[in-house]
């Protein structure tokens, strides 16, 4: 009696694991069957938090489960780059990354808890953000060429605030000196706002700043635009000409973001949450709501992502190399 129990127990168990085995297997084919999480590394109220809720809003509408947007800010993104980084991969944990997160910042911190080429699956580009040379209205340069021709004249005397170190504008202001041959004095800050703060009262002559930060300061007349680092002028300011315009061709400094899951996702779950991102980028509704705030869609599959960032890892490391852009 007790061997017929322990051999009925024993095909019960194989039983059940056979029955569990094709249910693991189809996962990825019922995937999303619970909600989504997207970790967006900057706080509420911002355009990259905007754009996050507009693309979980979207996703979650074509992926019949909401996504679901969790702020987690600091460390120049490297808070939720490392969270997602060790998130199971399973597609229920996203990232809005950001080219701080996937260019910048394998430049200048050591150590970093993630890898951005190996630590995450790429879905895809989504979004650029312009920036923007500005001057303090009394600064007598208006035009590039007048700026570097000052800042040549009067070397050293010349300071461009940031909106902190590391930041992609710190990175823009140093590509900048290397194109023109001018020196400037870089100012870091805490953020934006102090540094257009800062510019609007004459602590620095220029700013390299967002377009989305430096619009309505340039729109009321309270600071003056000089260039527009990226290669295309901005929707919001398109008399603004860009520094390749200026006479520095090749010139290119922007922003950018992307969605990225961590590594080893399955490649039907990868599939799947590319075609709705592609589906979400499509919509000419999204594409003008992203301009609305200042952003440029940008929509490029899984392997436009993975090429933007082994192209732009060497050179944002050359430029930190060269400006000694550390930070601890």
């Amino acid at each position: 009696m007790a061997l017929s129990r322990s051999r009925f127990l024993s095909c019960l168990m194989a039983g059940a694991t056979a029955l569990a085995l094709p249910a693991a297997k189809a996962q990825p084919q019922s995937y999303p069957d619970r909600p989504i999480k997207l970790v967006v590394p900057f706080a509420p109220g911002g355009a990259t938090d905007i754009l996050g809720r507009l693309l979980a809003t979207s996703l979650g509408e074509r992926l019949g489960q909401p996504v679901v947007v969790e702020n987690r800010p600091g460390a120049g993104t490297v808070v939720a780059g490392a969270l997602v980084a060790k998130a199971p991969p399973d597609g229920y944990t996203l990232l809005l990354g950001a080219s701080t997160t996937l260019t910048l910042n394998p430049a200048i911190r050591n150590p970093l808890p993630y890898d951005p080429l190996r630590s995450f699956t790429p879905l895809g580009l989504v979004a650029d953000m312009g920036l923007v040379l500005v001057a303090h209205n009394e600064t007598p340069a208006r035009t590039l060429p007048e700026l570097v021709a000052l800042a040549k004249a009067d070397p050293d005397n010349l300071s461009y605030g940031s909106f902190g170190t590391g930041s992609s504008v710190h990175f823009g202001g140093e590509m900048l000196k290397t194109a023109t041959g001018m020196r400037m004095v870089h100012v870091p800050f805490n953020g934006s706002s102090p540094s257009l703060t800062a510019l609007m009262g004459g602590q620095v002559q220029v700013a390299v700043d967002t377009v989305v930060a430096t619009t309505p300061l340039i729109k009321a007349g309270k600071i003056r635009p000089i260039a527009a680092l990226g290669p295309q002028r901005l929707a919001l300011l398109p008399q603004v000409p860009t520094v390749a315009e200026s006479g520095y061709p090749g010139f290119a400094m922007d922003t950018w973001f992307a969605f990225l899951a961590p590594a080893g996702l399955p490649a039907p779950i990868q599939k799947k949450l590319e075609k709705a991102l592609a589906d979400a980028m499509a919509e000419p509704a999204m594409k003008k709501k992203l301009v609305d705030i200042g952003l440029s869609p940008a929509w490029g599959p899984a392997s436009a992502l993975q090429e933007r960032i082994e192209r732009e890892l060497p050179q944002m490391r050359a430029v930190a190399a060269r400006a000694d852009i550390k930070v601890d």
